[in-house]
């Protein structure tokens, strides 16, 4: 009896081992939706997991709310596109540092007939102006992610009036408040929808109304699947349209359960020469969705 009780406690030890081992090679890393939506993350993510035994679990949100995952230590890594809030997230100690792991640009969405007559345009401010001037539908992510950060950018470069809303968000029990800034006319012609990029681009096709999106999701919503998307590129080429990404591990000095060396594994492991390849050489529909920036000529 004793050595069987002996037994049961050594197959129970190394079964908590194994679940400790197992649980230790998951991180946590909370990224924009557009990076989820794209199809790029089920392409990256298996090949790390192969390489390394590290398995990510992915929490796609709107990159304010990402961030503030990372200044709550409720991630270990976050991969996001807002330059400045990426910088400040280092610069307050939240970040460790940041990689330019790759990039790709904003576009501006219509429909076919375009009836504010942008087509064509490439100063984005001025296409906007004629959208507002217009009151055509224009249909906003209103989530303060990274697409969300540049359309308001992109308002304040038009010299429209604009006003200010604030409000107040309760996460993990905390209230804080977000602002941000659009056009007069919220609920007629412009639409603030506090969805993700997905979202946005389904409700501007149902209403047949413009848009700002990235590149990729836009090509992977047209071409990558069956229903394809009833909206157009009408506004490209812009500098103002340029999208960068980072990736970013949270800093165990200001969160000391995070599980950095994993993070760190796959920050360097995304800016590694296979990794850049493989950003390189992803396409949808034969469209390249995003391009490289740590190793730029990766996969020619």
């Amino acid at each position: 009896m004793k050595k069987i009780w002996l037994l049961v406690l050594f197959l129970g030890s190394i079964v908590i081992s194994t679940i400790s081992a197992q649980a230790e090679n998951i991180i946590k890393m909370s990224t924009t939706t557009s990076t989820q939506n794209s199809g790029l993350l089920d392409v990256l993510l298996p090949e790390f997991a192969k390489d390394t035994g590290i398995q990510i679990k992915v929490f796609a949100k709107g990159t304010g709310a990402a961030i503030r995952d990372g200044v709550d230590g409720n991630v270990d890594i976050i991969f996001v596109h807002a330059l400045a809030q990426e910088e400040k997230f280092v610069a307050d100690g939240y970040g460790s540092y940041r990689y330019a792991v790759m990039h790709n640009d904003f576009v501006i969405l219509g429909p076919a007939q375009d009836p504010a007559r942008i087509k064509g345009m490439t100063d984005t401010s001025q296409a906007l102006k004629k959208i507002a001037d217009a009151k055509q539908t224009f249909v906003s992510r209103g989530d303060s992610s990274g697409t969300h950060i540049k359309e308001q950018e992109l308002w304040q470069l038009s010299g429209i009036p604009l006003t200010k809303e604030t409000i107040e968000v309760v996460q993990s029990g905390k209230t804080s408040t977000r602002s941000f800034l659009q056009p007069a006319g919220l609920g007629k012609w412009y639409m603030s929808i506090g969805q993700g990029m997905g979202s946005t681009l389904t409700f501007a096709n149902e209403k047949q109304g413009y848009t700002l999106s990235d590149r990729g999701t836009y090509i992977n919503y047209k071409y990558g699947r069956p229903e394809g998307l009833d909206l157009e590129i009408l506004c490209e080429g812009d500098p103002n349209l340029f999208n960068p990404y980072g990736i970013l591990p949270v800093n165990p000095k200001k969160h000391p359960h995070v599980k950095f060396e994993q993070a760190d594994k796959f920050a360097k492991w995304l800016v590694s020469e296979k990794a850049q390849a493989m950003i390189a050489d992803y396409m949808i529909q034969g469209k390249q969705a995003f391009f490289p920036d740590a190793i730029p000529n990766a996969g020619k």
